[in-house]
């Protein structure tokens, strides 16, 4: 248990800032598998504008790495690419 008044409030914002990381992270994973699941290539460059924004903004709160963003981009670009 912790000793200290700050150690006990450090618990508890880590706690609910944990949930904020996980949700962001979740909601940006289904994007990710929507937009994998699409064959329109005008539904799908749209919805890569808004996977690429959120992955961003993940890389950019250091939820995940700045390099597996830039993967995860160039990827799901990749893919947008080869739709017809």
């Amino acid at each position: 248990m912790a000793n200290h008044k700050s150690a006990l409030k450090r618990i508890r914002s880590s706690a609910s800032k944990r949930l904020r990381n996980r949700y962001a992270a979740k909601t940006t994973r289904t994007y990710v598998r929507r937009l994998r699941a699409t064959t329109d290539k005008t539904q799908a460059e749209e919805l890569l504008k808004t996977v690429i924004s959120m992955v961003d903004k993940l890389a950019k709160k250091s939820i995940i790495h700045k390099k597996k963003a830039d993967n995860n981009k160039s990827k799901l670009a990749k893919y947008v690419a080869t739709l017809s």
